[in-house]
C-alpha cells in the first residue's frame, strides 16, 4: 500500500457539495492499494502512520506522533498514487489493485487506524471527491509498505 501523508491543521472532503469527512489538527492520508497487496498491509501501514514522528515537540522538532498529539486522521482513497509516469505523457495505473480489492483493503486500513484509537474521518471509495486542507509546515511525506 502507498500513502501520501500531509500534516494538517484542518482538512475536509466533500462529495457533491456535502462534507462527508473533516478533521482539525492531524494527518490527511491519501491511500492506494497496489496490485499484490496482502491482508497484512493495511495493519502495517496503519501502525507505521500512527507512530510517524512528524508533529512538533515543545522545542519545535518533529518528535511526536499522531497518537502523541491526540490528532485525527482523514483517510481518502486515491488510486492515482499508483501512477506510472515512466513512459509518454499519460500516466498508467495498471499497478493499482483492482477496484473491488482496492476497496476491501481501503476499508481494512480505515478500520485498523480506528482500532489504534485515532479519531478517523474518511472519503468514499471511488467517488469524485473535493479535498481541502491546510498543510501545516508544510509537511508532506510519501510512504509505502
Amino acid at each position: 500500500m502507498r500513502a501520501l501523508v500531509q500534516r494538517v491543521s484542518e482538512a475536509s472532503v466533500k462529495i457533491n457539495g456535502e462534507t462527508v469527512g473533516e478533521i482539525g489538527h492531524g494527518m490527511l492520508v491519501l491511500v492506494c492499494a497496489m496490485d499484490g497487496d496482502t491482508d497484512e498491509k493495511p495493519a502495517k501501514l496503519a501502525a507505521k502512520l500512527s507512530k510517524m514522528r512528524i508533529f512538533k515537540d515543545d522545542e519545535g522538532k518533529m518528535n511526536k506522533s499522531l497518537v502523541d498529539v491526540g490528532g485525527s486522521a482523514l483517510i481518502v482513497s486515491q488510486f492515482t498514487l499508483s501512477a506510472d509516469t515512466s513512459r509518454g505523457n499519460r500516466p498508467g495505473f495498471s499497478t493499482a489493485a483492482r477496484p473491488d480489492e482496492g476497496e476491501r483493503l481501503y476499508e481494512m486500513f480505515k478500520d485498523e487506524v480506528a482500532k489504534l484509537g485515532i479519531p478517523t474521518a474518511c472519503g468514499r471509495f471511488g467517488a469524485d471527491m473535493k479535498v481541502s486542507l491546510i498543510n501545516d509546515g508544510p509537511v508532506t511525506i510519501w510512504t509505502e509498505v
